[in-house]
């Protein structure tokens, strides 16, 4: 947070310093630019996060993976982040928060102005390096974490604006995105076998809005915010291994061929806060 806060005011700064610079700027917002934008992606908490099971591999999922005694094996419960170790933060463990870090994109885009409104489109390419984790606890003692990133993210926002004095742009922007998760599993648990890695390119959601400012005749600088969401709801787990395990007692309701784990949070979403530089053909 400390860094995000830190970005937030250097970049704030050197808009409003921005006016003062923008005497030479060629009036209005139209054609083409390029340019970049980078800084701080924050994902939100995502509080009750857990992981569900398929027992008997019906499709179905809910169902409680139980021990020979017929008791929850679950019962340590989870949280969201990742597992330090086996250790639950109920019998003392501890979970590593979702990790916000720093975002870099390339853009294109296109403006037209018609009085005081600006129409355009942009598009970008870019990385994020945030992950999203969470964490089960078995009774075993053993942890079993799940992890998701963003390998690359492009996206294609439409935006709409208002210029009071052409050098000045205020916007909003609207579109879809298109990403590449990587989705990933672990655990202590080395009595079973875990299959289920992989990676997806998925279609999602990008929304936002941000300030623009004009600088000599080209450059242009500004801030941003951008929201991104993807449905994630496919990356599926499954444990097998010798029959008697828990995940695979065939006497306690299940399959001996083994059990399903998927997450509960079938959303990966998160929210950038950037600065912006452009050239203006």
């Amino acid at each position: 947070m400390m860094k995000l806060t830190g970005f937030l005011g250097a970049a704030t700064a050197l808009v409003i310093a921005a006016p003062a610079m923008a005497q030479d700027a060629d009036r209005g917002f139209n054609g083409i630019y390029v340019g970049a934008a980078g800084g701080y992606d924050v994902q939100p908490n995502d509080v009750g996060s857990g992981v569900l099971f398929d027992r008997n591999l019906d499709g179905q999922y809910g169902d409680v993976v139980r021990t020979g005694s017929g008791a929850n094996a679950f019962s340590p419960g989870f949280c969201n982040g990742q597992a330090r170790n086996q250790l639950s933060p109920a019998a003392g463990g501890s979970c590593a928060n979702d990790k916000d870090d720093w975002a870099y994109y390339g853009r294109i885009g296109a403006d037209a102005q018609r009085g005081r409104i600006v129409v355009g489109i942009v598009g970008e390419f870019g990385t994020t390096n945030i992950t999203d984790g969470v964490s089960a606890f078995s009774s075993t003692p053993a942890s079993y974490v799940f992890n998701r990133g963003i390998d690359w993210e492009a996206g294609i926002r439409g935006r709409v604006g208002f210029t009071p004095n052409d050098t000045t742009l205020f916007y909003g922007a609207f579109g879809p995105g298109y990403a590449r998760i990587d989705r990933a599993f672990g655990s202590t648990n080395t009595t079973n076998t875990f299959t289920g890695s992989g990676k997806r390119n998925q279609f999602g959601i990008q929304g936002g809005g941000g300030i623009e400012q004009r600088i000599g005749q080209h450059l242009s600088i500004g801030l941003e915010y951008v929201y991104h969401q993807y449905q994630d709801n496919d990356y599926v787990v499954r444990a097998t291994g010798a029959a008697g395990t828990p995940f695979t007692n065939a006497a306690n309701g299940g399959s001996t061929s083994g059990t399903d784990f998927i997450r509960t949070d079938d959303k990966f979403r998160w929210h950038s806060m950037r600065a912006t530089v452009g050239f203006r053909f």
